[in-house]
């Protein structure tokens, strides 16, 4: 099965972008994807193909219109691939999860709706069964650069993209976790060493230390993450503190 990326957008030569080099861009040569866009003005019905509107009840900016967001949506359904989902990029959006882009990686493909402006009607979303997903508590130009994050998770994910299919394994999110740290030569940098365990060979120790890096890491830079491991592993982010102090962490 083929990953198949529609993008309904503004701005349609802002793709395939950084996804037509290196690893995604390998992939898509191979036929592992494929991307197409939707020119979203193409679904306006008055002369000046008008796509935005006056927000209701005052307010600055322009807001894109239900009625030709709702047609851009509904031609890509029916000439593409089905059962897509229809996702929007928005800040309002649930937060883009790992575990988010593994589904959607195992799928067949996604169709991306890009904002613009002030953002979307609201009856879109329900109207047409759109996923709204934010790629941070940030405020891009336009949903166009979340899109590409959105794909670039993706396409790693399919089968036989990544070199090793062991490399996604332990990368951060995938356990709950932050990812440890790295290091490689030269083992003196500065004065700087690589801790010494790196260079013992015993790889027991070396996954333990990097199992408490990563615990330690998570717990100092990301205490929302270290929480939600925490009641996954089902236990409180005080005994889990405890646990890895016993330890001589």
């Amino acid at each position: 099965m083929t990953f198949s990326a529609t993008i309904l957008t503004l701005y349609p030569e802002m793709f395939p972008g950084p996804l037509g080099i290196s690893i995604a861009g390998r992939a898509r040569d191979e036929g592992k994807w494929f991307i197409d866009t939707v020119q979203i003005r193409d679904f306006a019905t008055d002369k000046h193909r008008t796509v935005d509107d006056t927000p209701s009840g005052g307010g600055a900016g322009m807001v894109l219109k239900a009625d030709v967001l709702a047609r851009a949506i509904d031609h890509a359904r029916e000439s593409g691939v089905e059962n897509r989902p229809v996702i929007a990029m928005t800040p309002r959006g649930r937060p883009l999860t790992q575990a988010r882009v593994r589904e959607l990686a195992a799928g067949p493909g996604v169709i991306v709706l890009c904002g613009r402006f002030e953002g979307f009607d609201e009856r879109i979303f329900a109207g047409r069964d759109v996923e709204e997903v934010s790629v941070g508590d940030i405020i891009l130009s336009g949903g166009e650069p979340a899109a590409l994050m959105l794909l670039d998770a993706c396409i790693r994910l399919l089968p036989g993209v990544m070199g090793a299919a062991s490399s996604g394994e332990e990368e951060s999110f995938e356990g709950g976790l932050l990812e440890y740290p790295h290091y490689t030569r030269p083992n003196d940098w500065e004065g700087r060493l690589v801790p010494e365990v790196l260079r013992s060979g015993d790889h027991g120790k070396i996954a333990a230390w990097r199992k408490q890096q990563a615990i330690d890491d998570t717990r100092s830079r990301r205490p929302d993450l270290w929480e939600r491991y925490c009641g996954a592993s089902g236990q409180s982010a005080s005994g889990a503190r405890r646990e890895t102090k016993d330890t001589g962490s």
